[in-house]
């Protein structure tokens, strides 16, 4: 896996600021396509059961099957962009991508949409890494900082604001528009790519890791289906997903094995002894993982427990966003100028703070505190996200820039599912275990339960008296499960103050103008 042997610098690969301007915009269209789709099916699911004939469980799979394609296509995307050159790769992803939306939109049945949904994952994964690589390659470390900032927007507010279009696409013209929205945008990307951007050299000589990849996608694919199956199967318990388990970790023990023995293995060991880049990993993982978890935590709460609609869910979750641009605005230049290691500290302990602060949150909260604590958190995110990016990739080498742009999100699609999985298996024990607690206070002798005419109605002695007194339970085991939740994405996060701490700050300086870059045809 090597990459191209030609890397082009900003202004002196293109002819005019217009050309560059089309390039940039073209390709981070697709990554905030790609973003986007990560969450923005969420709020649809409901509407999409009836019209595929789908239950509960199965409609699932139509975010699974796209989070499982995506995860394991990442992987390889520095060997084919290194073999067939960024822009055929980066103009036939974005292409591949737009259809599969439109045919996802177009779906009859849920077997359609899985398989088109597959399709969608597989073309979306490389538009991240492939983005992220050709911007690097653009712009010279000086003047990486903005860019950075800008790809940082794409990548972090799919997410965040995929349930707000989702929930007003949905509410307005219908599920179906969820995916068509893609189509102009993605029609316009890859014509802007097909103009304007200047291919890097190809090695035809490269050769394919099979085995590598075959065992890394085994085991992605498997462990994706234990942590989706999981909290429904009581986890170990279950004789499927002890063997989902088995054959995700053996399947990674043989990548590993195959990674340190192999003349050429899939992903170049070299790369994990920048020091840099490693603690990227880890920063990137424990991103991905608070990312997507608060939001697949925050919508469900905002609605069933407090009572708003998918609309007014949709808007209370672009506080995030703001705060996320906001941090974005200034981040970039900032690294520039001070220690990186010390935002990355602020924006760590905005983060951390609001995540303490939402372990009291209780149904009845105002929309003043919703605002506030979200923005904050956005901001922590970008205060993060962007230093992180950068210092991760300014002592690495030019060859594994693609890589690691790939292994970047890689491990921010993991932390996603890992965090998903996680905060919901701790939501539903925490709900068993504060229900069972609860019930000791059920008993007849409660005294409590008969003192006025409003508490007998829950008396457990009354035939309607135990099925209203069971609600409750379950309402207050709900939000203190809620809670537990939150706590447990805080505690996750604490040891990201060491991973900083360990990385070393790099030195930003302008570099001499690069020569031109050879192009190819």
């Amino acid at each position: 896996m090597t990459a191209a042997t030609h890397q082009p610098h900003a202004a002196h690969a293109y002819d005019s600021k217009f050309a560059e301007w089309a390039v940039l915009i073209g390709s981070m269209a697709g990554v905030l396509m790609q973003a986007l789709d990560t969450t923005i099916a969420n709020v649809a699911l409901p509407y999409m059961e009836g019209s595929l004939s789908a239950s509960r469980d199965q409609i699932t799979w139509v975010l699974t099957s796209y989070i499982i394609a995506a995860a394991i296509m990442t992987a390889p995307v520095g060997w084919m962009a290194a073999r067939f050159g960024k822009k055929n790769f980066l103009i036939t992803s974005l292409a591949g991508f737009t259809i599969a939306s439109m045919a996802c939109g177009a779906a009859q049945s849920l077997e359609q949409m899985v398989m088109f949904r597959l399709i969608q994952g597989c073309f979306g994964a490389a538009l991240g890494p492939l983005s992220q690589a050709v911007m690097l390659d653009m712009y010279p470390p000086s003047k990486r900082g903005s860019v950075m900032a800008i790809w940082g927007m794409g990548v972090m507010l799919g997410p965040i604001l995929g349930p707000t279009l989702g929930g007003v696409l949905t509410d307005s013209y219908g599920w179906r528009w969820v995916f068509y929205i893609n189509v102009p945008f993605g029609i316009a990307a890859v014509a802007a790519l097909a103009i304007f951007f200047k291919d890097t050299a190809r090695d035809h000589t490269l050769k394919f890791d099979w085995s590598g990849f075959a065992f890394l996608s085994v085991g992605l694919a498997w462990l994706q289906l234990m942590l989706d199956r999981g909290t429904n199967k009581d986890w170990f318990s279950s004789p499927e997903i002890v063997m989902e388990g088995v054959i995700a970790a053996t399947a990674f023990y043989l990548f590993f094995v195959h990674m340190f023995t192999a003349k050429k293995p899939f992903i170049p060991l070299a790369i994990f002894k920048d020091r840099n880049f490693s603690g990227g990993l880890v920063l990137m993982f424990v991103m991905g993982l608070v990312l997507l978890a608060s939001s697949a935590l925050m919508s469900p709460y905002l609605q069933n427990l407090s009572g708003r609609s998918v609309t007014q869910t949709g808007f209370l979750m672009v506080p995030r966003g703001l705060g996320v641009m906001f941090a974005m605005l200034f981040a970039g230049r900032l690294t520039m100028k001070v220690d990186p290691r010390v935002l990355m500290t602020v924006g760590a302990t905005c983060l951390l703070w609001s995540l303490w602060d939402m372990t009291s949150w209780t149904p009845s909260i105002g929309v003043t505190q919703i605002f506030t604590v979200t923005f904050i958190q956005g901001v922590g995110m970008g205060l993060v996200f962007v230093p992180m990016n950068l210092m991760a990739f300014a002592t690495l080498g030019p060859q594994f820039r693609t890589d690691g742009a790939g292994l970047t999100n890689l491990m921010r699609n993991i932390g996603s599912a890992v965090g998903v999985s996680l905060t919901t298996t701790v939501l539903t024990m925490s709900v068993q275990t504060i229900h069972a607690q609860l019930t000791h206070f059920a008993a007849p002798f409660n005294r409590a339960l008969g003192v006025n005419s409003e508490s007998m109605f829950m008396n457990p002695l009354i035939p309607f008296g135990m099925g209203r007194l069971n609600g409750l339970m379950e309402y207050r085991a709900l939000v203190q499960a809620y809670a537990n939740s939150f706590l447990f994405m805080f505690y996750v996060s604490l040891p990201v103050f060491v991973v900083i701490w360990m990385m070393k700050r790099p030195a930003f300086a302008p570099t001499a103008p690069a020569p031109k870059i050879e192009v190819t045809e």
